[in-house]
């Protein structure tokens, strides 16, 4: 009889989503993968928040560790690496550089761009367009992809010459400047490891784990995922 995996992965294709799957796949764990469906607010049923209180994806349940919980997409790459030794280096000094630059992209990139992305692709569509508000979180996420190419000049990857998770993290993110609609002209060093990490066949094969929105990197169906997103997020807009 066939063993189960450690790690069962509950996610859905958003930036914070792809986190753990990009590991899983880079660092090729096995894993069980349910798909969360947002728009039915699987992730709000008993079930889930038993597992992750406030109700967001992803969470992990490791199996291999008496069924551990683990939630919240950065705290679940570091358990990650940790468990599987990847990703991380093993000074002390760049430990803690991998670190802070994870929490530069939990404490900003990931909610300047996400408030970026939810005033002009979910509120708006829904009449509720705020310029100043667009204006804030476009200027804010411009601010910190600059601080990430300042970091990257010289060096190919957030800490060093080394893919992290600090990259992991960030990615998805800073990827979707589209999306956002904020620009990275000028940002060259920027550019560049946006190029390098695109032409990594396991983290772009994880980017369509459970789904591909492809839309929100600006390739492929964009008009028809443009709507499709609106759609499944109008919920969350309120009068």
């Amino acid at each position: 009889m066939a063993t189960q995996p450690d790690i069962h992965l509950y996610t859905a294709s958003t930036m914070n989503g792809w986190k753990p799957t990009i590991f899983l796949e880079e660092a090729k764990i096995d894993y069980e993968l349910t798909a969360i469906d947002l728009g039915k607010k699987t992730q709000k049923s008993d079930w889930y928040l038993k597992l992750n209180p406030n109700g967001r994806i992803p969470t992990i349940v490791d199996r291999g560790n008496d069924d551990f919980v683990v939630f919240e997409s950065g705290a679940i790459l570091w358990y990650l690496a940790e468990k599987y030794n990847k990703f991380l280096p093993q000074g002390e000094k760049a430990r803690s550089q991998t670190l802070q630059w994870l929490m530069f992209q939990m404490a900003g990139i990931g909610p300047m761009m996400g408030q970026a992305m939810y005033f002009q692709r979910i509120a708006a569509p829904q009449g509720h367009e705020e310029a100043f508000s667009i204006n804030r979180y476009v200027t804010e996420s411009r601010r910190l992809l600059e601080v990430l190419n300042t970091q990257l000049k010289g060096q190919d990857y957030l800490v060093g010459d080394k893919f992290t998770i600090a990259d992991i993290a960030t990615y998805p993110w800073a990827r979707s400047y589209y999306w956002a609609k904020v620009s990275v002209a000028g940002l060259d060093n920027l550019q560049a490891w946006f190029n390098r990490i695109d032409a990594r066949p396991a983290t772009q094969r994880a980017l369509e784990i459970p789904k591909p929105y492809w839309a929100f990197f600006g390739k492929r169906d964009i008009a028809a995922q443009e709507a499709e997103n609106a759609e499944r997020f109008k919920s969350d807009v309120k009068s």
